[in-house]
């Protein structure tokens, strides 16, 4: 495969410093990024991660459907796992064509079943293939941007090692999550490790090829991602749990307020019912279950709603307990 140059696509109209959605399994699927793109739009978006080697199989339109989006959601970003270049080249073609503003490749899922493949947080410890795979998919790519989310090492701090490497295959943007693979989230994100990634970027890169970093990790609002950009310097932060039952995130007429419970309440009814929309008979109405601890917390009476709520079979159901909870306040 060819020598490929960066492109910056809908990166280089982001104003500095930008917040954004993080990918998460099973959380930030279609139905949540449209409950978020309505009430609190971050500056971009992040799909669930998909697996390449399952685009490229039989199974591929299974897949798709964690590929759906909404114009609305723009800029979108699909991220994708894998560790055949080959494949990350056919899927990097797909994703264009369905018209994507970015391609992220994960390069920090500690998930095992993950790592087994070779992809995530294992492509760490190699760096010739994760280099291999951010060719392949800017050539499938095209115009389209190609950026990298990962860690700051696998079983210790090895940044000022790995984060070279990834320069010299030019992603356009790189998400630093501030701990390493054997941390997972059992100690606090780095930040400090975070700011000499921004530091080796200067470091290593011309001001024309440097990639913008991304920090991740611990962020509670944009109050504290405002806090930990001054600490770090990096250009943007990624936001991922903080996300979990407050859709108004990153929206700047609720920053620091709170948001009534009659109305988170209301919001996680709408989100049932497009949640069930989008994935009837595709996904189980399981999934949508792990957002009711984080709608339904901090109010009297919130652990009883929530044993309510874990009981139900639907978003009718869900519409039931809930009108029922509100008559009683």
């Amino acid at each position: 495969m060819g020598l490929v140059h960066m492109t910056r696509g809908f990166w280089k109209k982001l104003k500095k410093p930008f917040f954004v959605l993080a990918p998460m399994a099973d959380v930030t699927d279609a139905a949540f990024r449209h409950v978020i793109a309505k009430y609190g739009k971050p500056d971009a978006m992040w799909t669930e991660f998909v697996s390449c080697e399952g685009l490229c199989s039989r199974g591929k339109e299974r897949l798709l459907i964690d590929l759906r989006y909404g114009s609305k959601e723009r800029p979108i970003v699909a991220q994708l796992f894998g560790s055949n270049p080959e494949h990350m080249y056919e899927c990097a073609k797909l994703v264009r064509s369905l018209k994507f503003d970015g391609l992220d490749i994960n390069m920090g899922c500690p998930d095992r079943a993950i790592e087994k493949q070779g992809a995530g947080a294992s492509l760490i410890k190699n760096p010739k293939l994760a280099q291999e795979l951010i060719r392949a998919a800017k050539e499938g790519a095209g115009t389209m941007p190609v950026s990298v989310k990962t860690r700051i090492g696998y079983l210790t701090n090895t940044l000022e090692e790995w984060l070279p490497l990834l320069l010299k295959a030019e992603p356009v943007a790189i998400t630093v999550h501030g701990r390493t693979r054997k941390e997972m989230s059992k100690v606090p994100a780095n930040w400090d490790i975070i700011r000499d990634a921004v530091l080796l970027t200067k470091k290593y890169t011309s001001a024309a090829k440097r990639p913008l970093i991304i920090g991740n990790g611990d962020v509670k609002d944009i109050r504290d991602a405002r806090e930990k950009i001054k600490q770090s310097g990096v250009d943007g932060v990624m936001i991922g749990r903080g996300i979990f039952g407050n859709p108004w995130l990153f929206n700047r007429k609720f920053e620091g307020k709170e948001i009534s419970q009659k109305k988170r309440l209301g919001v996680l009814v709408e989100h049932a019912k497009y949640f069930e929309k989008i994935y009837k008979n595709i996904k189980r109405f399981e999934i949508m279950k792990k957002h009711f601890k984080a709608y339904a917390s901090g109010f009297d009476g919130a652990k009883e709603l929530r044993v309510h709520l874990m009981s139900t079979r639907n978003a009718k159901e869900v519409e039931k307990v809930v009108t029922s909870y509100l008559l009683t306040i």
